[in-house]
């Protein structure tokens, strides 16, 4: 069903347990991520769109398929939804080959059929030469590649994804990213993709719906919802490093005046309420630009005294804390770090632009 865009609210209640609540869910083309901590109802909500569970209250609807309606007690079966489905767990048959794996959703298709388009899955997923080996003479990463190529294979109108490169070591995580989503676009296939790992989410992602507490709190763009969260909860969640608490002292032109003890911020006012006197001031760290003197001539408005308080390595980027009246947090290359001489102690400008500092209001 090209273009068919799936609607989902419903609630599903366990026994003693959390109330995960999927609210004004949309899904269109291209990659949805499911994103927040463990323990958010992520999976819960990916397992109940398969038809792997079954709620106890509300809808979700494909295009004109009706897949679940409550109230009417409507239940599409799991088969007839046509989706792909990825678990965690990977759920592979233990005593069919790899390529007996990949082919079993296809029996539809003829036998030399068949075959090509499981030698074109294994290919592009790197499994080449493991046509016949058993699940159990796999590695954890070969054995999720696995069940990512039978849910590829099957060219499903809908797939769903639960952490699909949670056994990858990184390097292949890294290249199977990229080949995913190339693939995912060729094929035009709508996904829905769960992680809690935020750099997943901005290499995969179209859109994102960020759960918190079983419900889900914002949902847009991937860079809409990242460097702009709705509140306190999804700011979190989706880790931005500096988030401080500070006063409007003025709003003009569009713009406001924060302070931050006695440091002074410029920020856009955007959609701050007129009344709003207490916010929370958000800064992403690749958004901080640190020179070693006052530049003669720079677009930021913001030019902040900063003090290195320390140096984190982070894979190949350097987490640079630092004091600027108010903790701040800057993430570097070490190229970087090196051109400017970074140690402990050292003086320095950090660099903001208004666009960059995003002010959330406080709510009593």
């Amino acid at each position: 069903m090209k273009d068919a865009i799936l609607t989902a609210n419903f609630r599903r209640q366990f026994p003693g347990g959390p109330e995960i609540i999927a609210e004004d869910l949309r899904i269109g083309g291209g990659i949805t991520v499911l994103f927040g901590a463990s323990g958010s109802g992520k999976t819960t909500i990916l397992r109940c769109l398969a038809g792997l569970e079954r709620p106890e209250k509300g809808s979700i609807h494909f295009g004109a398929e009706n897949w679940l309606d409550a109230e009417m007690n409507s239940f599409l079966s799991p088969r007839k939804r046509g989706v792909g489905f990825v678990p965690q767990d990977y759920a592979l048959f233990p005593h069919l080959t790899v390529a007996g794996n990949v082919g079993y959703g296809l029996k539809e298709l003829p036998a030399t059929g068949r075959a090509a388009r499981v030698a074109e899955t294994l290919r592009w997923l790197g499994l080449d030469g493991l046509e016949h080996r058993l699940p159990r003479e796999l590695s954890g990463g070969q054995q999720q590649r696995v069940a990512l190529a039978r849910a590829v294979a099957r060219r499903p109108k809908l797939l769903l994804l639960d952490e699909p490169f949670a056994a990858l070591d990184t390097p292949a995580r890294l290249r199977l990213r990229g080949e995913l989503r190339q693939l995912l676009r060729q094929l035009g296939i709508p996904t829905i993709l769960v992680t809690h790992d935020r750099f997943e989410a901005l290499a995969l992602g179209d859109d994102v719906a960020v759960l918190h507490a079983g419900r889900n709190v914002q949902q847009g763009a991937v860079p809409e919802v990242f460097s702009r969260p709705v509140n306190l909860a999804v700011a979190e969640i989706t880790a931005v490093e500096t988030i401080q608490s500070g006063q409007i002292l003025e709003t003009r032109d569009g713009l406001a005046t924060v302070a931050l003890g006695d440091a002074r911020l410029i920020a856009l006012a955007g959609d701050l309420p007129p009344a709003a006197r207490e916010v929370y001031v958000c800064i992403r760290a690749e958004d901080v630009i640190l020179m070693r003197a006052h530049p003669v001539q720079s677009s930021p408005r913001n030019r902040l005294a900063a003090t290195v308080l320390s140096l984190v390595r982070e894979g190949s980027l350097v987490r640079v804390n630092l004091d600027c009246g108010f903790p701040l947090t800057a993430l570097l290359t070490q190229p970087a770090c090196e051109e400017l001489a970074l140690q402990a102690g050292a003086q320095l400008v950090a660099l903001v632009k208004a666009p960059q500092i995003h002010l959330i209001p406080f709510t009593r």
